[in-house]
């Protein structure tokens, strides 16, 4: 096994184990969204809409670091293979 095909397994895994907590986070969000957002309510007093802004905003964060950090470089990786 050469040192790209190294590479590209762990960007493989990376994409896929980031994926998995981006869709986890959005499951919670999405099923346990009242007592998620009363946790996040004593500690920091937000309104439902900010904080459903802010979730929104950090998982499409979250997405594009996905593709920037472990997408772009594995499909580069599989195409100069």
């Amino acid at each position: 096994m050469t040192i790209l095909e190294q590479v590209q397994e762990v960007l493989v895994w990376c994409t896929v184990i980031n994926y998995v907590v981006l869709i986890v986070w959005f499951a919670v969000f999405i099923g346990a969204h009242d007592w998620l957002y009363q946790l996040h309510h004593r500690w920091f007093h937000l309104s439902t809409e900010h904080f459903d802004a802010l979730h929104y905003a950090g998982m499409a964060v979250y997405k594009i670091g996905i593709l920037i950090f472990n997408l772009v470089p594995m499909v580069a990786c599989f195409l100069i293979s």
